[in-house]
């Protein structure tokens, strides 16, 4: 299944004429699309319709993968003048799909085609065998044909300079491959590999394996457990047309490559009355998703109040799949004036509706085994003594180095804001300002709300700066590690030159995200992947991994939001906690008595799983 040779998906095969327009078009609504070889080895991309299967041989073809994110994709056969169309596949499958299909393809190259006689002597009886997963010696084979091409355009290049005479222009020579799965130019990309996706731990297999199984998911973990990276897996497993992925805050949305849970049930606020609201669903824009979605995905639902998991979770869901995520013992939903809001899971539709509770806990975040108790003491709003002292005398911590000092956490974002602006006026220097380039300003306020960066950034040398995305994890580079601008590059850009603690020093380029709007809309934000960080506020930092932070606690106004803070640190070590209290970390009662529930129920289901097994292997035994 994860070999990337099949594909179920939405295909449509176009005929085209001479001038590339489509004399002939058929549309498969389920499609199978395997890769395979025929009895000569060569690489056949087969489409199953459950009637007659279509095969074509691929020997030249070009591949168009602008939006293979959203599942799409066309592969169009040049001799045949023929192309497939796929869509509506799972992003993550497509994506194996495709790189299986171009390092097998190169690797094929380096081999010798039989002639048309020399297959006609060999009377071979026709065959197709789907295709062996990718190896290290189809990405060897793939390479040192890469290379021996680079060499070959290198040395015809040099010829080409040697011959041409003065002002003589020299045309640059066309690549020899009809396709390559990554850009040619191979300084930039020298070698291909095999495709490499974070496993899943047991816990996080078990729940995608309950989520494509069809089954409404509710999944919960403390900080660090990786949810958001396996709601991103859940988000590619499913085929994108019909499935919705939503959370209850903007930034939370953008995480997931998706929207805010109002916007995708247009309902506002959802405070309206019953009827009001299903007025409001009805629009034509509203409507759309509702009718086309299957799988809706609800990410930080411990912001998510009951009252509109009520309305939105009775019989109108009609055959929707939900998958819920979030951990209730963080930051609770907002309270409406002076009336306490209550939890979803206090809905009356909770237990008639989610069929299974999972909890992720394996801590991936934090390694130390000692820092990971501190954290679920706190979380579940048991302070000891021995928790005190420790973060109490981690008021003493010296955690600057490098010219790098801690960001300060904060509760209120007026506080982040006016600390990171006197700071930034403080360093001597010019300011340097970076707007960002958004696909359409008039929706600015859209993006905003979804964006975990800036539309106008001010840096200055000296500036503390964290980064606000993954660009390399194998080097400490992920969102929220820390840095400090050491310089910019000269010319009109001016890019900065940014020294993260972890050791690297990088010219910092734009980076692109893309988010959701009604009615289907994408809109996307070029800029920066920096903030300034001085400070930040808890609500900003979910979801993000800090090396370096210092915790101010005097002002926390929530349950679960000590916890919040304090476990957004990588260690003990990197923690700095001022005027600590024990009396700021506290756990809603009822939020405990919903994981002793759920955990007992867990407990149980394991019990009853080990006895069946046990009289199964005793039965076998006595046989």
């Amino acid at each position: 299944m994860e070999d990337g040779d099949i594909l179920q998906c939405c295909a449509a095969v176009e005929r085209l004429n001479a001038a590339g327009q489509a004399i002939k078009r058929q549309v498969i609504r389920k499609a199978n699309i395997l890769l395979g070889r025929n009895e000569f080895q060569e690489i056949i991309l087969r489409i199953e319709d459950g009637k007659v299967p279509q095969s074509y041989v691929l020997k030249e073809f070009r591949l168009f993968t602008k939006f293979a994110r959203d599942g799409k994709c066309t592969v169009k056969l040049l001799p045949e003048n023929i192309q497939v169309l796929i869509s509506n596949c799972p992003p993550d499958r497509l994506h194996v799909f495709l790189k299986t299909l171009g390092i097998k393809h190169q690797a094929w190259q380096t081999t010798k085609p039989l002639t048309d006689r020399e297959k006609l002597k060999a009377a071979l009886p026709r065959s197709f065998e789907t295709i062996s997963p990718l190896q290290q010696k189809d990405v060897q084979k793939a390479n040192e044909l890469r290379s021996n091409v680079a060499s070959k355009g290198l040395a015809d290049r040099t010829n080409n300079k040697t011959r041409a005479g003065p002002g003589q222009q020299v045309k640059r020579p066309r690549s020899d491959c009809d396709f390559s799965p990554v850009k040619a130019n191979p300084s930039k990309k020298p070698v291909l590999s095999l495709p490499v996706a974070r496993k899943l731990n047991k816990e996080q297999a078990a729940v995608l394996t309950a989520v494509l199984s069809g089954k409404n998911v509710f999944f919960t973990g403390s900080a660090g457990t990786g949810k958001s990276f396996l709601l991103k897996r859940i988000v590619g497993s499913l085929p994108p047309k019909s499935t919705y992925a939503t959370a209850s805050t903007g930034v939370a949305a953008c995480h997931i490559g998706g929207t805010t849970l109002h916007n995708f049930a247009g309902i506002g606020s959802g405070s309206a009355p019953l009827e009001q609201c299903i007025e409001l669903a009805q629009r034509p824009g509203v409507l759309t998703h509702w009718t086309t979605c299957r799988h809706l995905i609800i990410d930080e639902v411990s912001m998510v109040d009951a009252p509109l998991s009520v309305r939105r979770s009775t019989e109108p869901f009609g055959g929707i799949q939900l998958i819920v995520c979030g951990d209730f013992l963080q930051l609770p939903p907002i309270s409406k004036g002076k009336e306490k809001a209550a939890f979803c899971f206090q809905a009356r539709s909770w237990r008639k509706v989610i069929q299974v509770n999972m909890e992720l806990m394996e801590v991936r975040r934090q390694t130390d085994p000692a820092f990971i108790s501190l954290l679920q003491a706190v979380r579940m709003g048991r302070i000891t003594e021995e928790v005190t002292a420790k973060l109490l005398g981690s008021a003493y911590h010296k955690i600057e180095r490098d010219g790098i000092m801690a960001t300060r956490l904060c509760t209120h974002k007026d506080d982040v804001e006016l600390t990171n602006e006197n700071k930034l006026q403080q360093l001597p220097g010019s300011v340097r300002v970076f707007e960002a380039v958004d696909s359409d300003p008039s929706l600015v306020k859209t993006i905003d709300a979804q964006s975990p960066v800036n539309r106008i950034l001010q840096l200055k040398e000296g500036a503390q700066v964290m980064l606000t995305k993954n660009l390399e994890v194998q080097r400490g580079l992920v969102n929220g590690a820390r840095g400090v601008v050491v310089g910019f590059e000269p010319g009109r850009q001016g890019l900065p030159h940014v020294r993260f603690l972890c050791g690297a020093t990088e010219v910092m380029k734009r980076e692109r995200w893309m988010f959701k709007a009604g009615g289907g809309l994408y809109l996307s934000r070029l800029q920066l992947p920096l903030k300034l960080a001085w400070a930040i506020s808890i609500h900003k930092s979910q979801g993000m991994t800090l090396d370096c932070v210092e915790i101010s606690l005097a002002r926390v106004f929530e349950n679960g939001q000590a916890y919040v803070a304090l476990s957004r640190a990588k260690t003990l070590e990197g923690l700095r906690v001022m005027d600590f209290d024990p009396r700021v970390v506290r756990a809603d009662p009822d939020v405990l008595l919903f994981y002793r529930k759920l955990r007992k129920e867990r407990l149980l289901m394991q019990a009853s799983m080990d006895e069946f097994v046990g009289r199964n292997n005793k039965k076998n035994h006595l046989r």
